[in-house]
């Protein structure tokens, strides 16, 4: 049995500050000189980016629909034999969504650090605060942080309403200098933004000045976990992956997959020129093509590589960004048209307004009986194309998002962001080449 500190930092809703939050407390604490291990609870590659560079470490998903509660349970106790301090990152709010912060807290007692954007009130953040701790016996609330407070004042008063078992465990000043910026996916990328570390140093500094003296996190138990091998289906083959600012949406456990099914894997960037090197299949991930669609027009060879790929028969899973630069033309947020590869039929438009976004479930054709393939959509683009779909995902929540899947040749397309590890051998008989 192994022993960590933990905690689940979760908030009242999305845009209280959660992800500054926990940054903050990954990199105060990895400036100590300690391990710090940081997850976030469902499908996001943004946030990531930012807790990665705050921990010094990979930021994985748990997320009790794409992965199931064995693969998190795994996961944490791997976490748990080499850190000091284990921190997960919330989505939205508390309680929000099916499956939400509250029941990973509850599956595996992970203790709840609420962040309150306290801004706009007084003594009413107590009563949000109690609310939060009340609304469900099966989790434990260990205390608040008041975000955005205008004084140290002010910080005084939203701490007067809490009672004695939920102490204010910190009162971080508002500062316009320390904000993320945003785009119409969420936060700007990691890798974009040069002055990240010197923000991380920020938040950090704010967390140490203003967290109350005496905090300690719960030590928790976590029991090693026995994970069965992978069949090394994809033994001997090997996998291309697009990897830059253009194709950036890529889980660690997605890579970890494919190593574990016996592919090399092997990572290029579009972006900085690089060829498509010799493989047996590729996966485009999701990114933002919109934004470097003058750069992939460039590149020398790519979209020639791409179909000298498709032509020899060779798999190419193309998932969201990566199946819009297959397309004629992208169109972006400011009207430009951009010619793009035209390997798959159709033209796809940014849209101003959010098209879709929920958790997926999809049969894919090389599934078992009663298996299926998990992820999530999330995307403002749109592609009209005269393909039909071969399989159409349902969403867990019976949200309206359902995504298609396209075959052409040997190309499969879809805006969904699948999770390999939710049914590795599909993936593999997927790339395995023809």
């Amino acid at each position: 049995m192994t022993h960590c500190k933990a905690l689940l930092i979760s908030a009242p809703s999305s845009g209280s500050g959660k992800t500054s939050v926990t940054a903050a407390i990954a990199r105060w604490h990895a400036r100590q000189g300690l391990k710090v291990r940081v997850f976030k609870t469902g499908p996001d590659y943004l946030d990531p980016m930012v807790l990665q560079r705050a921990s010094g470490h990979a930021v994985y998903q748990l997320d009790l629909f794409m992965g199931g509660i064995e693969h998190c349970r795994a996961l944490l106790a791997e976490a748990a034999a080499d850190a000091d301090l284990i921190l997960v990152e919330g989505v939205m709010g508390l309680f929000d969504g099916k499956p939400s912060s509250a029941d990973l807290a509850a599956a595996f007692n992970l203790p709840v650090l609420a962040v309150i954007d306290a801004s706009a009130m007084a003594q009413t953040f107590g009563a949000l605060a109690l609310g939060l701790q009340k609304f469900r016996t099966d989790i434990k609330l260990c205390g608040v942080v008041a975000n955005r407070v205008g004084s140290a004042g002010h910080g005084v008063m939203v701490g007067e309403g809490l009672p004695p078992d939920l102490p204010l465990i910190a009162a971080l000043p508002r500062n316009a200098d320390l904000t993320l910026p945003e785009r119409h996916l969420g936060l700007v990328q990691a890798m974009e933004m040069p002055g990240l570390d010197a923000l991380l140093d920020g938040w950090a500094d704010a967390w140490g000045a203003a967290v109350k003296p005496g905090f300690e996190f719960e030590s928790l138990h976590f029991e090693p976990q026995t994970v069965f091998a992978t069949p090394p289906l994809l033994q001997g083959k090997r996998v291309a992956v697009a990897q830059d600012a253009a194709f950036s949406f890529i889980y660690p456990a997605n890579l970890d997959c494919l190593r574990a099914l016996g592919a090399e894997v092997l990572l290029f960037s579009p972006l900085q020129g690089q060829v498509l090197p010799d493989c047996d299949a590729l996966w485009l991930p999701g990114g933002y093509p919109e934004l470097h669609a003058q750069s992939l027009k460039q590149h020398p060879s790519f979209f020639a590589d791409l179909r000298a790929h498709l032509a020899a028969n060779k798999p190419l899973l193309a998932e969201c960004g990566g199946m819009l630069c297959l397309a004629i033309s992208l169109t972006d947020g400011e009207g430009r048209v951009h010619p793009m590869a035209g390997i798959l039929p159709g033209q796809a438009v940014m849209n101003k307004k959010l098209v879709a976004l929920g958790l997926q479930s999809i049969v894919w054709p090389e599934c078992a009986q009663g298996d299926e393939l998990r992820g999530h959509t999330f995307h403002y683009s749109s592609l009209a194309t005269p393909l039909t779909p071969i399989a159409q995902a349902s969403n867990p929540n019976a949200g309206r998002a359902a995504e298609a899947l396209y075959q052409q040749g040997s190309l499969r397309a879809t805006y969904i962001h699948h999770y390999f590890p939710s049914n590795p051998a599909a993936i593999a008989a997927f790339f395995l080449p023809g």
